[in-house]
């Protein structure tokens, strides 16, 4: 599989989830935003222009971060990226991981470029600033029901917590976390520690981002 993405970008929750199941792949990092003969061959394989856009073995395509998961975990049910059929909690994870991509994406969506949805300078600041509040009020919302941890399930690392290690380096940044959500903040540093996971962080975090800034 080849996993195209770009740097501190959503395509790092795939990679990490690519390194917990050790299936054979590579990583192709691009410039996702800059024209060119990257951004060209991205848009033929997934006309948004997005990342993640993963190509399977057989050159078809994914290109949905909780498709993409979905996936992987079907293949290799044992790295634990969500619960098996018969865990407890395993309405409760999926309920969380949908959650993350349907109520928190949309945010970084529309407020990373708010002058593309908006009509004017005013809208568009207005249409950042909103977003962003409403994204604050989201995680403060997993905050109070977040458990002990030392990760989203407890004492198992899943995907949820692959989302964490990912956002909360994006607005509202790092400083925002630690004095308002701080069992989300600890979970996102256990992910860290991880000797796989800690490597990949350190190499998208070593560059500016593409997204989410």
């Amino acid at each position: 599989m080849e996993l195209i993405g770009s740097l501190d970008c959503g395509s790092i929750i795939i990679e990490m989830a690519l390194a917990l199941t050790a299936l054979p792949h590579m990583v192709t990092d691009i410039p996702y935003l800059k024209e060119g003969p990257e951004r060209a061959r991205l848009l033929s394989l997934n006309p948004l222009g997005q990342v993640p856009t993963l190509v399977l073995d057989d050159a078809s395509v994914m290109t949905e971060s909780a498709a993409i998961l979905l996936y992987l975990n079907d293949l290799a049910p044992t790295a634990g990226l969500l619960p098996a059929h018969d865990a407890p909690d395993r309405a409760a994870v999926l309920n969380r991981f949908i959650w993350l991509v349907a109520a928190i994406y949309p945010t970084f969506t529309y407020g990373d470029n708010p002058a593309r949805w908006a009509v004017s300078g005013e809208a568009a600041h207005a249409l950042r600033q909103r977003t962003d509040r409403h994204r604050e009020n989201l995680f403060l919302d997993w905050e109070r029901d977040f458990g002990r941890g030392p990760f989203a399930r407890g004492p198992e690392m899943c995907a949820l917590d692959l989302y964490l290690a990912a956002m909360t380096a994006w607005r509202p940044r790092r400083a925002w976390f630690d004095t308002h959500a701080p069992r989300l903040a600890a979970a996102s540093d256990s992910v860290a520690r991880h000797e796989k996971l800690g490597r990949i962080l350190a190499r998208h975090r070593g560059a500016p981002s593409d997204g989410a800034s």
